[in-house]
């Protein structure tokens, strides 16, 4: 049976706004207040992170500290491909969303033959580059850098060489050219876009599940269609951001947004997900304690990971009973 490795990652690089280093230590006071043992039933690493660099200057206005989240990245997809090569199922809990990209960059230098298909529950497409986003906060371009996706077509910014240089080296991190298709790319409840990023979704076909398709069709059906869009997929990976949660409940993040999912059908959506078998790595991020109060954002947070937990523990059980 694999048993299930935390893979910490602290790095707050790609956000705006400060405080997600502090996401994974506010899980660890919920589990604390909860009473429960989560954090010792299961080996966890923690990844390097380089946030002491926000106190340098920023040379990087059309991607904030690109540099540093390179080398995040690399730490971060070493950590989960070794995960993957001994047997294990890598639980990433991270700071800032543009560490997702590392942990795909890690499932896909495990797998390089596999097709890798992405289901991405949050408020945002995040497939912005550094030639289009308007903030220029990473954590708003890791889907782009997986599907080596620039959008020029809709380029906004002109990027100094230097970025470029670093954003290119994020696009072929651990393997060369694209780690994933754009069909191979579910949203759901994305809510939150601007329009080269809605370019990319129409020009794409890629599909986004709206909070109002949600509560219309369920959560158990919404999962059951995510996962046969992609029936051509050998393995999949599922990004949970909190900011998916109606802003009701998702104060303690750093972009919270209106209309999105309660906490009861977060925890069921990822339960119906990680039943299936091509499940190999799952991630939540984006918590913001410095945000919140009473630590009520990772106390949500927490009961979906207990959740999600247990769906990957439960399939894994039944694999094994059934060999």
């Amino acid at each position: 049976m694999k048993k299930i490795k935390l893979i910490e990652v602290r790095s707050e690089l790609g956000a705006g706004t400060r405080g997600a280093s502090m996401g994974i230590d506010a899980l660890r006071v919920a589990c604390l207040d909860k009473g429960c043992d989560y954090f010792k039933r299961f080996n966890s690493i923690s990844v390097p992170d380089l946030n002491y660099t926000l106190f340098d200057k920023d040379l990087f206005p059309n991607a904030h500290h690109i540099d540093s989240i390179l080398s995040v990245h690399k730490n971060i997809a070493n950590a989960v491909e070794q995960t993957l090569e001994l047997d294990m199922f890598p639980l990433v809990l991270s700071g800032d969303h543009s560490n997702a990209h590392g942990t795909i960059a890690g499932i896909k230098a495990a797998y390089p033959d596999k097709t890798l298909g992405v289901i991405w529950i949050d408020a945002h497409a995040d497939i912005h580059s550094p030639y289009t986003s308007p903030s220029g906060n990473v954590h708003g371009m890791p889907l782009a850098m997986a599907l080596n996706l620039d959008n020029l077509e809709r380029q906004i910014n002109d990027p100094e060489p230097e970025t470029i240089f670093f954003w290119n080296s994020l696009k072929k991190l651990a393997y060369p050219g694209p780690k994933m298709k754009p069909e191979h790319l579910v949203y759901v409840v994305v809510r939150d876009t601007e329009e080269p990023e809605d370019y990319l979704m129409e020009k794409h076909g890629i599909k986004n599940f709206t909070y109002a398709e949600f509560t219309q069709k369920g959560a158990a059906r919404v999962a059951a269609e995510a996962l046969e869009r992609l029936r051509d997929c050998d393995i999949i990976y599922v990004s949970f951001d909190v900011d998916s949660l109606d802003s009701k409940f998702s104060k303690g993040t750093g972009t919270p947004v209106e209309v999105g999912l309660r906490v009861e059908e977060a925890q069921e959506l990822n339960y119906h997900l990680l039943q299936d078998p091509r499940i190999v790595c799952y991630e939540m991020t984006e918590i913001n304690p410095t945000l919140d109060t009473e630590n009520t954002m990772a106390e949500n947070a927490f009961d979906i990971l207990e959740t999600a937990t247990d769906a990957i523990l439960h399939r894994e059980f039944n694999k094994t009973a059934i060999h």
